[in-house]
C-alpha cells in the first residue's frame, strides 16, 4: 500500500508542499502512515524505514510529545508543544504542532509538524531565545502558527482547484479521444522510449506494451500495416524518429482481430534551444468510417457519372438566376451530359448562361424552370421545338436540393421518331378502320349481289313445285337446285354474320323460349343434308321443357351449324346424335358424330375463324371455316360455353352449355309458325325490283296463290303505281334506280291514302344498319333474299284488306 493511500486529499496536499517536517500517524498506537521529504531529512532515514513503525519507536525520548499525541487522538483538539532536546552549548529546541485527522466526524489519526531551532556560532534565533527566556508571549507564537496555517490552507485551496481543473481537463481529453477514436504516441528521441495511453489498442487494433522501445514499437506497427501501405509508413517512421515533421499520413492496419482499419497520423517534434530534437509527439485517428463513407461516395459518384453519361436522355443541372423582383430571367448550366449536347445542339454549355448561348431564348422556359425551383413541384410536358426543325421533346424538370437551392435538374428526350411513329400508327389504324368499313360495305354489296340471283332461282324452284304431274327426273333436278341454293344461302348468311359478330355489331333479341323448340326447328333445317349423306340421326329431348332467355334465331343457327358440321365430316352412312339435358341450372346440348374426328394439332384452333380440317377432293363441301367460329361467338354472347372433344378417326362431340331459367307454367311463343295457309282472300301486292327475273318469279308465285300483282322496276314507277292502284302490300327492293327503296317508303308513308299499306323490304342488304334504316324509313318488315315464300304468305295473313272499290 502506498504511504499516502489512507490520507485525505487536503492533508496530503499540505504535507507535500510544506517545507517543514510532517508525519501522519494512525490509531491508538500512533503508527506512522505518511512522512514527507522534510521529515525523512530530519530523521535521516528514507520513508520506507519510517512508515509502519509506531511514533514512540522513532522518538522514544519524547515522552511529553507522546502523551500530547494521545490526547489529540482522543479529544480531536489541536495541540502545540515546544521543548529543548539537549543542553549542549548550543541547545536545540523542537516544537510540535498536532492536528487531528477526522473520518466520519471522529479522529482516526494525527498530523504532526516538527520544527527544529538551534543556536549557531553565537547567534540565537529570536524565537528560540524567546522560548528559552520566556520573553515571547504565547499568543504571539499562536498568531505566527495561525498565519502559517492560513498560508498553507490558502495554498492547499489553490492546489485543490488546480487539481480539480486538471481532473476535468483529463476527463474531457479522455472523452474527446474516445469519441474521436484518437490516441497518441510520445517518443523520447534520446532514449527511444515510447509512451501510449490506455486507448491505444482500441484505436489501433493491436496491443503494444507501455514503455515499448521506439524501434521495437515501430517494427510492431509495420507488422500490422497492410502490405500495400507498408513502404510509405516505413519511410514516415524514419522521419518520425529523426525528428522530421510531416503534415499527415493515411494508411491501413490489420488489427489483432483481423479487422482492417484506416489510420491518420500527424506528428510534430520538440527541439531544445540548440535545435536538437528532444521529443516527437504523434496523434493517431481511426478514420475507417470516414474512408468507408468516402469510398461509398466515390462509388455513388461513379455510378451517377456512368448513368449520367450513358443514358440516351439529355440531362442537365441548371442554376436559376432571378432579378430583384424574384423573377427568373436566366439560368446557368452547371452540368450536362453527352446526350444533352447531341439532342439540344448546345455545345460546351457547362458554366455558361442560357442567354449567352441563345440571346433570344423564349422567356417561357425561365418561367417554367423558375417555378420548379421556387415551389419544388416537378413538371413533365411534351414540347415541340419549332425552332429546331419541328422536333418533339419529352421534358421532365425537378428541383435538385432543398428549398433554398435554386438548382433544377432537367431530363429530356427527343421523341420526334416516336411521335412520327404514333402518327403513322394512327394513320394506319384509321386506314384499317376505313379498310374494315370498306370490307363491310363490300360484304354487304357481295351479299346483295349474291342474293339477287339466288332469289329468282329459288322462286323458280317454288314455281316448279306447283307443277302438276311432275316427272321423276324433273323432281330430282328441282330438289338438287333447291338444296344447292339453300347451301349457297347458308354460306352467304354465315359470311355476313361472322363479320357482324367480329365487329361487335350483333344485338340479341332475347325472350323466354323452350330449348326443345329450337332443337326441333334446327333438326328440320339440317335434315336434308343429313338425309343426303344417309346418316342415322338420333334426337334425345328431356321430358320436362328447359327454359332459356335467349335469341331463338341465333340459337337455332348454333344448332344448325353444329349439325351441318357433323354431317359434312362424317362418312356416308354414319351416325349423328343430338342430346339435350339439364344439369342443375345449366342447359346442356351435345352434338356427336362418328366422323373423321379432329387432329390434335387442330384442336386448340377449332373455333378460330377460317379454321377447318384439311380440304381434299372428297371434302368439297368443307365450307369456309366460319361455322364453328360463329357457334362459339353466339354461345358466348348468351353467357354460355362450347367445347369440343375428339379422337382422330373416331368421331367428335361438341358440348354447348347455356344458363337455364327456372321452369315456367306459361307456354313459350312459337319460334316460327308453320307456312301460312290462305284463308281464301285475295290481296293487292305491288312487287318492286330492278331485277326482272326476281320480280317476275315473285309475281308468278303470288298469282298462283290467288293474289293480284303489279310490277315496277324503279323508284318513281313504284310511287306512280302505288298512288294509282292502292296496294295492300308492297314488296320493295332497296337498291332501285331513280329513287332508293328507303326514299320510296318515306314518300308512301307521307300519303294519307296509303297509310295502311304494309311495306316489306325484300333486299339483298341484311346488315343491322340496313334493318335500322328500314325501320326509320317506315318499313314494317325486312326480308333478306332469297326468301322462303312461306314467310311472305305469313305476312299476308296480317294484312287488312281495304274496304274500297277496286278495279284491277
Amino acid at each position: 500500500m502506498s504511504q499516502a493511500a489512507d490520507l485525505p486529499g487536503l492533508c496530503l496536499a499540505i504535507a507535500e508542499h510544506a517545507p517543514l517536517p510532517m508525519a501522519a500517524v494512525e490509531g491508538a498506537n500512533h503508527v506512522v502512515r505518511y512522512v514527507n521529504a522534510a521529515f525523512c531529512s530530519l530523521m535521516d532515514q528514507p520513508a520506507e524505514q519510517l512508515v509502519g513503525k509506531p511514533f514512540a519507536e522513532l522518538m522514544p525520548e519524547e515522552g511529553e510529545c507522546l502523551s500530547l499525541l494521545g490526547r489529540v487522538h482522543r479529544t480531536g483538539t489541536s495541540e502545540r508543544l515546544a521543548q529543548q532536546r539537549d543542553s549542549t552549548p548550543h541547545p536545540v529546541f523542537w516544537s510540535y504542532a498536532m492536528w487531528p485527522l477526522l473520518a466520519g466526524g471522529r479522529p482516526v489519526g494525527v498530523m504532526i509538524q516538527v520544527t527544529e531551532t538551534a543556536q549557531s556560532r553565537g547567534q540565537t534565533v529570536a524565537m528560540n531565545e524567546a522560548l528559552m527566556l520566556g520573553s515571547l508571549r504565547q499568543h504571539e507564537l499562536t498568531e505566527a502558527a495561525d498565519s502559517l496555517n492560513a498560508r498553507l490552507l490558502h495554498e492547499m485551496a489553490e492546489r485543490s482547484q488546480v487539481e480539480k481543473a486538471l481532473r476535468q481537463n483529463a476527463w474531457r481529453l479522455r472523452y474527446a479521444t474516445e469519441s474521436a477514436r484518437l490516441t497518441f504516441v510520445e517518443i523520447d528521441l534520446a532514449s527511444g522510449v515510447a509512451r501510449t495511453p490506455e486507448n491505444f489498442a482500441s484505436v489501433m487494433g493491436y496491443v503494444t506494451p507501455a514503455g515499448q522501445h521506439g524501434s521495437v514499437g515501430a517494427r510492431l506497427l509495420l507488422e500490422h500495416v497492410v502490405a500495400h501501405d507498408r513502404q510509405r509508413v516505413d519511410a514516415a517512421l524514419q522521419g518520425f524518429f529523426s525528428g522530421q515533421s510531416a503534415d499527415k499520413l493515411e494508411y491501413r492496419v490489420l488489427g489483432d482481430d483481423q479487422t482492417e482499419r484506416w489510420i491518420e497520423t500527424r506528428w510534430s517534434t520538440e527541439f531544445d534551444s540548440g535545435g536538437k530534437p528532444l521529443t516527437s509527439f504523434a496523434t493517431n485517428i481511426d478514420i475507417t468510417e470516414r474512408k468507408q463513407a468516402e469510398q461509398a461516395m466515390r462509388e455513388s459518384e461513379e455510378r451517377y457519372r456512368h448513368l449520367f453519361n450513358s443514358i440516351d436522355e439529355g440531362f442537365c443541372i441548371i442554376e436559376m438566376i432571378f432579378d430583384e423582383h424574384d423573377k427568373a430571367v436566366d439560368y446557368r448550366f452547371l452540368e450536362v451530359n453527352a446526350s444533352f449536347e447531341k439532342q439540344s445542339g448546345l455545345l460546351e454549355a457547362t458554366g455558361k448562361r442560357m442567354r449567352e448561348i441563345v440571346s433570344n431564348h423564349e422567356g417561357r422556359w425561365f418561367e417554367i424552370f423558375g417555378k420548379v425551383a421556387v415551389t419544388g413541384d416537378p413538371i413533365r410536358f411534351v414540347d415541340e421545338a419549332k425552332a429546331l426543325d419541328g422536333r418533339w421533346f419529352d421534358v421532365y424538370a425537378f428541383r435538385a436540393g432543398g428549398p433554398d437551392n435554386r438548382k433544377v435538374a432537367i431530363i429530356f428526350s427527343d421523341i420526334t421518331e416516336r411521335r412520327l411513329s404514333e402518327q403513322k400508327l394512327r394513320e394506319q389504324a384509321q386506314a384499317l378502320v376505313d379498310l374494315n368499313s370498306r370490307k363491310d360495305e363490300f360484304l354487304a354489296m357481295l351479299g346483295h349481289e349474291l342474293r339477287n340471283p339466288l332469289a329468282p332461282i329459288l322462286n323458280a324452284v317454288y314455281l316448279l313445285g306447283h307443277k302438276q304431274n311432275e316427272d321423276p327426273l324433273q323432281q330430282k333436278a328441282r330438289t338438287i337446285i333447291e338444296r344447292q341454293v339453300g347451301q349457297l344461302k347458308h354460306l352467304v348468311d354465315d359470311l355476313l354474320e361472322v363479320s357482324r359478330i367480329t365487329t361487335g355489331r350483333v344485338q340479341l333479341s332475347q325472350a323466354r323460349i323452350v330449348l326443345s323448340s329450337i332443337v326441333e326447328r334446327a333438326a328440320e333445317t339440317a335434315q336434308p343434308l343429313i338425309v343426303q349423306h344417309r346418316h342415322a340421326f338420333e334426337v334425345s329431348l328431356p321430358p320436362e321443357p328447359i327454359w332459356l332467355y335467349a335469341d331463338a334465331a341465333r340459337l337455332e343457327q348454333v344448332v344448325v351449324n353444329l349439325l351441318t358440321n357433323a354431317a359434312k365430316y362424317t362418312d356416308d352412312g354414319g351416325r349423328i346424335g343430338l342430346c339435350v339435358e339439364r344439369e342443375g341450372d345449366t342447359a346442356v346440348l351435345r352434338v356427336s358424330d362418328s366422323g373423321i374426328g379432329i387432329a390434335p394439332d387442330l384442336m386448340p384452333h377449332i373455333f378460330d375463324l377460317f379454321t377447318q380440317a384439311e380440304r381434299s377432293l372428297d371434302r368439297s363441301q368443307g365450307g369456309l371455316g366460319i361455322g364453328l367460329c360463329l357457334v362459339q361467338r353466339l354461345v358466348e354472347l348468351h353467357g354460355g360455353t362450347v367445347e369440343a372433344h375428339s379422337t382422330l378417326g373416331q368421331g367428335s362431340e361438341f358440348v354447348v352449355r347455356l344458363p337455364a331459367m327456372l321452369t315456367s307454367s306459361s307456354t313459350p311463343p312459337p319460334i316460327l309458325s308453320e307456312p301460312a295457309q290462305l284463308r281464301g282472300r285475295s290481296y293487292r301486292v305491288l312487287v318492286v325490283d330492278d331485277n326482272l327475273d326476281a320480280a317476275q318469279t315473285v309475281a308468278m308465285l303470288l298469282e298462283i296463290s290467288g293474289h293480284s300483282v303489279r310490277l315496277a322496276h324503279d323508284g318513281p314507277g313504284a310511287l306512280e303505281v302505288a298512288l294509282a292502284w292502292h296496294p295492300d302490300m308492297v314488296l320493295l327492293d332497296i337498291g332501285l334506280p331513280g329513287l332508293s327503296g328507303f326514299q320510296v317508303a318515306e314518300r308512301i308513308r307521307q300519303q294519307p291514302t296509303l297509310e295502311t299499306v304494309v311495306l316489306v323490304a325484300l333486299t339483298g342488304y341484311g346488315l343491322e344498319a340496313d334493318r335500322q334504316r328500314s325501320r326509320e324509313s317506315g318499313f314494317d318488315h325486312h326480308l333478306v333474299k332469297p326468301v322462303d315464300f312461306g314467310v311472305v304468305e305469313k305476312i299476308l295473313e296480317t294484312v287488312c284488306p281495304r274496304d274500297i272499290e277496286r278495279t284491277d
